[in-house]
């Protein structure tokens, strides 16, 4: 992707998934690239992006940057009336509290120095309903107002998007669905299949570039054609 080559990029959540296969296809793109996620491994800061205080100091660690991919989240399948405070809680401060620190952080430094993207890992969650992830929903529809907001008050020297993806084969889609849950959601899905965490990590690389500089503000579905129509009506989960 034209641009991309030596620009500094902060992926959180980026040891499994959708973030592993970003942080991959980033640094082929010749970037230098920082992890933040609980979990300890090579080349990552571990942080809980849903302490303020963990993120700042993160951040502190990690200086000027050029992207920031906001993506770490968490899911419970359960239903809504069985909803505890604790899973409340947990999954807000991580998929949304979260997002917003570490692009708070990120922000600062960008608008103070050469500008850059934040991109959100959001989901179709966000647009349709869906049943048993009424917590999960919330987080992410807020992920798609705040970035029409945070794009508008730092254009335009720093763009904001949000990805929307559908179903995408992670580990914590295996955890919660069983093959024949799969199997069943495949066959909803026009493209008769999930999405690749590789895939996702194209479509954050080609908005990172500059290929998609005019882009700001913008929600971008890859659900293979599951919301095309009316196919979201039967039951389902999170993608991402």
């Amino acid at each position: 992707m034209r641009g991309l080559a030596g620009k500094k990029v902060v992926v959180t959540g980026g040891t499994s998934g959708i973030g592993e296969a970003t942080t991959r296809r980033f640094r082929d793109e010749g970037c230098e690239v920082v992890v933040l996620a609980r979990r300890p491994g090579e080349g990552v800061i571990q942080c809980d992006v849903g302490d303020r205080s963990q993120v700042e100091a993160a951040f502190e660690r990690i200086g000027d940057l050029d992207v920031l991919i906001a993506n770490a989240g968490t899911s419970y399948r359960h239903d809504a009336i069985d909803i505890t405070e604790e899973h409340w809680r947990e999954v807000l401060a991580t998929n949304l509290d979260g997002a917003f620190w570490c692009a708070q952080a990120a922000a600062r430094r960008m608008l103070a120095g050469r500008g850059g993207s934040v991109l959100f890992t959001a989901s179709t969650n966000a647009l349709v309903g869906y049943r048993h992830y009424a917590d999960y929903n919330a987080s992410k529809a807020g992920l798609v107002a705040l970035t029409r907001s945070l794009a508008l008050e730092w254009a335009p020297k720093v763009r904001v998007n949000a990805v929307c993806p559908g179903y995408v084969l992670t580990p914590m889609q295996e955890a919660e669905y069983t093959q024949e849950m799969l199997d069943q959601v495949n066959a909803r899905i026009p493209m008769g299949r999930h999405a690749t965490p590789e895939e996702l990590a194209g479509l954050f690389a080609y908005l990172a570039s500059d290929e998609a500089a005019y882009f700001t503000g913008s929600t971008i579905v890859m659900d293979g054609g599951e919301t095309a129509g009316s196919l979201v009506s039967g039951p389902g989960g999170p993608g991402a």
